[in-house]
């Protein structure tokens, strides 16, 4: 049994993902930021310094000290008006910044250091790591959310370092970099931003459906060849094409 821990499951993309995983027979390690009423679900406040080291320890102890594959797929995404007060604007960048890329990287380093003691499977990968960014990390966003595109351009750097640094040992990296997806994190920016007129942007003429982007989540975490590992795939309807 593959085990494949995702962060922020219980909404949105990360339900989708852990959805399609579960339906191709992958053992799911979920994960929300409070304890709730499934068990399968832990709890871990990302907030929280420690909170990625007990998401990590906990699934280990699930995993029977197996995971095959981490998702850092859970964010935070609230607005920071540039008029904010010195300390509120403050707060807001680190915590956006902690959630969505600090804990990606605590993750990330326990994952790479627990791969490094596991023996390569036949095709010789020890791990796999996928992290969902946004086309933020490349177009940017809006003037409230310096912090998010910061932090969703750093998690892309940190991938692709990740793959440079350790494809030779047969542990993976692949980023996945959605636009505006149809769940209840985008859409009350959605609405903020004029709600369908915003649609003008978008060639496709819609938003992603959360489990489009889980698809492509699923194709990195269990079937993306080796030779793709440092691949940032884009999906977000050709608003943004590099």
């Amino acid at each position: 049994m593959r085990y494949v821990l995702v962060t922020g499951s219980s909404r949105g993309i990360g339900a989708a993902t852990h959805a399609a995983l579960e339906a191709r027979g992958v053992r799911v390690i979920g994960h929300a930021s409070s304890e709730g009423a499934d068990p399968a679900i832990i709890g871990a406040d990302f907030a929280d310094p420690m909170g990625a080291q007990t998401l990590w320890n906990a699934a280990l102890e699930q995993a029977d000290g197996q995971i095959a594959c981490l998702v850092n797929n859970a964010g935070l995404f609230a607005a920071n008006p540039l008029d904010a007060s010195d300390i509120e604007w403050l707060d807001a960048w680190e915590d956006t910044l902690r959630i969505n890329l600090t804990a990606a990287a605590q993750l990330s380093r326990f994952a790479v250091r627990h791969w490094q003691q596991r023996a390569a499977d036949a095709d010789g990968v020890r791990g796999r790591l996928v992290h969902v960014a946004s086309r933020a990390a490349y177009r940017g966003d809006s003037p409230a959310h310096w912090h998010y595109a910061a932090a969703k351009g750093g998690m892309v750097a940190m991938h692709k370092t990740i793959a440079r640094a350790y494809a030779g040992a047969g542990i993976l990296s692949y980023a996945v970099t959605p636009g505006f997806t149809d769940t209840a994190m985008a859409g009350d920016y959605l609405e903020s931003r004029g709600g369908p007129g915003l649609l003008a942007d978008i060639p496709l003429g819609r938003v992603a459906e959360p489990e489009e982007i889980a698809r492509i989540v699923a194709f990195c975490a269990l079937d993306a060849p080796p030779s793709m590992t440092g691949a940032v795939i884009d999906a977000n309807g050709a608003s943004f094409v590099r």
